[in-house]
């Protein structure tokens, strides 16, 4: 407040700079949302009308629809059904001579099979643009969420494993000539005030927010630590409740450092009717995503009907978070575990009845 810096600046610049150490890239570039750095990194790819970006269904909408807004058409593929993230194996078959990105998505903290996709993106000419708004420390194989495309994209909505005191965002790359590109076009595509070579948008980080993310980043591997832990006290428990009906905790592949922004089990019957019960017994939960991005009416144009991505439409039915966070204590976990084990016990023919109708 006393600087009356409030747009860029110091404290935007220095939290350029530790993120990119963080991530271990070249270059960070803040702006105003992650989903400004989606739509900023196909702007800076010259991605645009007549173009295709093949991308995963099971994700949020901001994915898709910063495709859609840089004019270009989205080209969905389906997912693994064990970690949610886009199945490397039908891609290729999705690349058309339209097509001129791959966009991943590193889902609930887990990094997308990056290997496959990058050599699919090499043989392809094909640049990768990492979607780590909910990935960010996450790793694949030893390298990190953001460094591994040609553009990593993070958000920092409050809820994210580092969120901010609002809305935030950021690009990663190790191209220098794509950093200043992407810097000019969060400014309306200026370089200098009042000249523009090309068309930008208004995307600019806060230096408040930069402050308080400055803060909040010397804390981040401390908390996804706790998340791991959180997940693995969850695994624990659920093998030893021997709940008679099915329900399978996340899958981890191996190699890669999952940092649990949700903890999202996999229920095959009976899902809602246990979240009705966990609700009336005090335990939050949530659907991630209840309805796949080729079923949305604003995507109706793209003419996926229902069945086309089974998996995607599996896990929008079966799947639920349960409370994951750094502070959630032991007892809390139990209780999460007893709740459920509860709706096994007592809720077996009300489960059952609500599956029917």
């Amino acid at each position: 407040m006393d600087s009356q810096q409030f747009v860029l600046g110091p404290e935007v610049q220095a939290f350029e700079e530790e993120m990119a150490q963080y991530t271990k890239t070249r270059h960070a570039i803040g702006c105003a949302s992650g989903s400004d750095a989606l739509l900023l990194a196909l702007l800076a790819l010259g991605v645009g009308t007549g173009d295709e970006v093949i991308t995963s269904p099971f994700t949020f909408f901001a994915t898709a629809g910063a495709i859609a807004r840089s004019g270009a058409r989205p080209v969905f593929v389906d997912i693994d059904p064990h970690t949610y993230n886009i199945d490397p194996a039908q891609v290729e078959a999705a690349i058309t001579p339209r097509t001129r990105a791959i966009m991943p998505v590193h889902l609930y903290g887990q990094c997308a099979d990056m290997t496959p996709l990058l050599d699919i993106g090499a043989r392809r000419n094909l640049p990768l643009i990492e979607d780590a708004a909910q990935a960010i420390g996450s790793e694949d194989r030893g390298r990190t969420a953001g460094s591994m495309g040609l553009i990593g994209c993070f958000s920092f909505y409050p809820t994210k494993n580092l969120g901010g005191a609002g809305d935030g965002g950021l690009l990663t790359t190790n191209d220098e000539e794509l950093c200043r590109r992407l810097k000019a076009l969060r400014v309306h595509g200026g370089t200098t005030e009042y000249h523009h070579r090309e068309v930008g948008i208004n995307s600019r980080l806060d230096s408040l927010q930069a402050a308080v993310l400055r803060v909040k980043l010397k804390c981040l591997d401390v908390w996804s630590g706790e998340r791991q832990k959180k997940a693995q006290r969850y695994n624990q428990l659920f093998q030893e409740a021997k709940l008679e009906f099915e329900l399978f905790p996340p899958f981890v592949r191996p190699r890669t450092r999952h940092i649990f922004h949700q903890y999202v089990v996999r229920v095959p019957r009976h899902r809602d009717a246990m979240m009705n019960h966990l609700n009336q017994k005090g335990v939050g939960t949530k659907i991630y995503y209840p309805v796949p991005l080729h079923e949305q009416e604003c995507f109706q144009y793209l003419r996926y009907k229902e069945g086309a991505f089974p998996q995607a439409e599996r896990a929008a039915r079966e799947t639920v978070a349960i409370p994951c966070f750094p502070e959630l204590t032991e007892e809390q976990q139990g209780y999460v575990v007893d709740a459920i084990s509860s709706f096994e016990a007592s809720g077996s023919s009300t489960a059952r009845l609500a599956h029917t109708s």
